[in-house]
């Protein structure tokens, strides 16, 4: 069940940097995501981008997968229930933030 199914809105401060809702963002539109597309998509370096997905990886909102590809190594990552209820359960927050002023 969902953050937003279950009706409990919660503001996570982990989440909140623009840089890491953006990329729970993206993550939650997907099933999995490669590092090549979201280090593009979303504009980070290499260092950026891993220490984004260290953080949100250690709080279990995330995990990776490094996979070798012929002789390339390629890491791809995707959200865990647990990190796709917090960013819901984020999203609902801000809208009650936000409220009817949209």
């Amino acid at each position: 069940m969902t953050a937003e199914a279950d009706g409990a809105a919660r503001f996570d401060e982990l989440i909140h940097p623009s840089t890491r809702l953006a990329l729970v963002a993206t993550l939650a539109a997907a099933d999995w995501a490669e590092f090549a597309f979201l280090k593009e998509h979303l504009a980070l370096s290499d260092s950026a981008l891993s220490k984004q997905l260290s953080t949100l990886e250690e709080a279990g909102y995330l995990s990776t997968e490094r996979r070798l590809t012929g002789r390339r190594r390629t890491v791809r990552a995707r959200l865990t229930a647990a990190g796709r209820s917090a960013y819901t359960g984020h999203i609902a927050a801000l809208r009650a933030i936000i409220g009817d002023t949209t």
